[in-house]
């Protein structure tokens, strides 16, 4: 019965629209307040951690509200637009279009909430008041909960370590304020992983970081305010309240003159969001988890450069993309087929190294948004001509900001061709959660002992980077062997396929 009161107006959630992303970014909304929607269509494209995607409404009625302008990164499970599914404009429109007028406020989404929604919200976030934070993936939402129940009897404690900002009124427990700091200290402030990691960054120790956020969450402003007032940061707890009440003002001030001491007639700073962000926290995490060794080795591929040729002119290729690149994924998947033992993965959980039987080849692309690694599913099962195929739609979608998230998923080796920059080699990074990486270096025509002879040759550099928990060197040194055999003479990919 209550839902017949509670249907007209419907808050359409941020979705989570990868594996466990936590937020994305609205470059464009597709719809104004006024247009109807139909079920399935096309509201707004937003960006996240790992690509752009179009997301479609889910329900017919009329755009009531959209909550936040293009260009907001937003936390999914947060409303982003409100649609009159009656099909209706109703006057109280004015009063989810006033809420975005604060889009940076994270209460904004959660006052335009209906009731349908919001009652079920409350009943998992009533002793909190806050919002969950993934839509089917409480992770997130647990944790930020689970700790102040735990010291639900030390609250102050939380407040000593938030620099004593608000009211100090004289309180007694100035002496305790010691014994509070270790409870705070070992209960970790409440922030997001992204905020942790900023802070981490800039060398801010969350515990000295004043919080506004709801419920006592430090926020990125936060951590911001901390390094632009170094000096009051550390002072203010220790010596009372009128010290700590003047940075507190000087928070809210400080962002402003924060830009005026760069030039921005010289500089140009950068946000660092979407695909670019996840790429840079997945490198950190891949370099310092995985132990990397890089070998090398110079082959000359001149015969292969011939059977490219070849293969332009033929029939079976025609229409398709036949490069080196072509070659040498396949040089790779053969070689793979005779060590099975590269393809694999390491479950930290079980302590166990997972053999893949199957290959899902990655090609990091270049594009305007950064660097991504989607894959090719089952590529081992594939023919040349399929290969090639899948090789073609891959780059044409990647370049067109098109990638799905889960064609970057589950990848298990990489090859990032650092030749087309007319780079010679280097030492690349896993795409964490896989074994190996071959990069390949610029194909060009240099001197060459060919038959006892010194003779013009087509020559390139491989450089095989792999996860040494894996990968022991014998193994590694035998697979880019037989990746530079099979480049040297590609008759081998029929003699040993």
């Amino acid at each position: 019965m209550t839902t017949m009161t509670q249907a007209p107006v419907r808050e359409f959630k941020m979705p989570d629209v990868g594996e466990g992303l936590t937020e994305a970014e609205i470059l464009k909304w597709y719809v104004q307040p006024g247009d109807t929607v139909t079920d399935g269509q096309v509201v707004c494209e937003v960006e996240t951690a790992k690509a752009a995607v179009e997301l479609p409404i889910p329900y017919d009625g009329v755009v009531r509200a959209l909550h936040f302008p293009e260009g907001t990164t937003v936390d999914v499970g947060t409303s982003i637009i409100a649609v009159d599914v009656s099909g209706g404009a109703a006057p109280e429109a004015e009063a989810p279009a006033a809420a975005p007028a604060t889009p940076a406020a994270e209460v904004v989404p959660a006052a335009a909430v209906p009731a349908e929604q919001s009652a079920e919200a409350e009943a998992t976030t009533a002793g909190s008041g806050r919002q969950p934070v993934l839509v089917g993936y409480g992770v997130a939402t647990s944790a930020t909960r689970r700790r102040p129940r735990k010291t639900a009897p030390d609250g102050f404690a939380q407040q000593a370590v938030a620099g004593v900002r608000t009211e100090l009124n004289g309180h007694a427990p100035a002496a305790p304020a010691p014994a509070a700091g270790p409870v705070a200290g070992a209960q970790r402030p409440l922030a997001k992983p992204p905020v942790r990691k900023l802070a981490k960054d800039l060398g801010v120790d969350l515990a000295t970081v004043t919080p506004t956020g709801p419920d006592g969450i430090v926020t990125r402003e936060d951590v911001h305010a901390a390094v632009a007032a170094p000096e009051a940061g550390p002072t203010a707890p220790e010596p009372g309240a009128p010290a700590p009440e003047v940075p507190s003002a000087a928070p809210v001030s400080t962002p402003a003159p924060a830009p005026a001491s760069y030039d921005t007639a010289r500089e140009t700073r950068i946000p660092v969001k979407g695909v670019r962000k996840a790429t840079a926290a997945a490198m950190v995490g891949s370099a310092f988890t995985a132990p990397h060794v890089t070998e090398f080795v110079t082959v000359d591929v001149t015969r292969t450069m011939k059977l490219v040729e070849e293969l332009k002119q033929d029939k079976e290729f025609a229409g398709l993309r036949v490069n080196p690149l072509l070659l040498i994924a396949k040089a790779l998947l053969v070689a793979i087929r005779r060590n099975p033992g590269v393809n694999a993965s390491w479950d930290e959980a079980a302590q166990e190294i997972v053999v893949k039987h199957y290959v899902n080849l990655g090609i990091a692309a270049a594009t305007p948004r950064g660097l991504i690694v989607p894959n090719i599913k089952d590529a081992h099962a594939k023919t040349l001509p399929q290969l090639a195929e899948s090789l073609g739609e891959l780059v044409s979608t990647a370049r067109d900001g098109k990638t799905s998230p889960s064609a970057m998923q589950a990848g298990t080796v990489t090859i990032t061709n650092v030749g087309v920059f007319g780079v010679d080699t280097g030492t690349p990074i896993l795409n964490p959660g896989e074994s190996a990486i071959l990069a390949v270096g610029a194909i060009k025509l240099q001197p060459w002992v060919h038959k006892g002879k010194v003779k013009p040759r087509q020559v390139t550099t491989l450089a095989l980077s792999f996860d040494h928990r894996l990968i022991d060197g014998e193994l590694g040194s035998r697979f880019l062997a037989d990746v530079a055999a099979i480049l040297e003479q590609p008759k081998r990919l029929i003699s040993w396929a």
